[in-house]
């Protein structure tokens, strides 16, 4: 016996809901077949809530009983909370993953791949991509930032000042501009960063979100956050030695 499901989301000129169209797509990989009413107006949605005494759409029903909106019906087929939930460190992997397969795919395009330079590539990278989390919006960063890096919280400017030097560093690794330009730059901001965490997690035990890969994200301040101004630290060495 086919499966049946009747599914009101809001479809206006100026608005798709997005969570009318993932409920179809949820409801019709369980195997139901969707009778679908899209909502062509402001008006007719307002009147289909004061109808069925409801306060958001889409609104899912199932053999006459109503389940409600995409949240209620991930829940009715027993499925996790959509979206990530809480603190998460996957921001920052898929930036080190995807700079990594960069600088392996920049490698391998030169005859050169796994030799130090696809490390140094990965790093540089990864302080560019990361220097861009950041500059999306500054204002946030700097909120997060000066709550736990010592130099920001006695100067705010340098709140603001990080993110390009940052990018500088990466760029300036990238086209391998002189040691000395750069290398200073890495040393500092990776020793500042390096010795904040330290700080601010292992000794002062405070439970803060890192501003690494902007100022509204979950990820959580910790080994991550130390790895990345390590990154710096060693980066600023091996310029200086080789």
């Amino acid at each position: 016996m086919t499966k049946s499901a009747q599914l009101y989301r809001m479809a206006t000129d100026d608005h798709i809901c997005p969570f009318g169209l993932k409920s179809k797509d949820l409801l019709e990989r369980e195997g139901y077949k969707v009778e679908d009413h899209p909502l062509n107006s402001r008006q007719e949605t307002e009147t289909f809530k004061q109808q069925h005494q409801v306060e958001t759409t889409p609104q899912t029903f199932i053999d006459g009983k109503r389940i409600g909106g995409y949240d209620a019906l991930r829940d009715y087929f027993g499925k996790q909370q959509a979206g990530q939930q809480g603190t998460t460190y996957t921001p920052v992997l898929a930036i080190f993953a995807v700079t990594f397969l960069l600088s392996v795919a920049f490698t391998y395009a030169a005859n050169n791949v796994f030799s130090m330079k696809t490390i140094e590539l990965f790093v540089a990278l990864t302080m560019a991509v990361l220097a861009i989390q950041k500059l999306q919006d500054l204002y946030s960063f700097s909120n997060s930032f000066i709550t736990y890096d010592l130099v920001a919280m006695k100067v705010v400017p340098y709140a603001y000042v990080y993110p390009f030097l940052e990018a500088f560093v990466g760029i300036g690794m990238i086209a391998n501009l002189a040691a000395l330009v750069i290398a200073p730059i890495s040393l500092f901001i990776g020793t500042v960063g390096a010795i904040s965490v330290i700080k601010a997690v292992y000794i002062d035990k405070r439970e803060l979100k890192c501003a690494c890969v902007g100022g509204d994200s979950n990820v959580p301040l910790g080994f991550i956050s130390l790895t990345e101004n390590l990154f710096m630290i060693a980066a600023g060495l091996w310029m200086l030695i080789r």
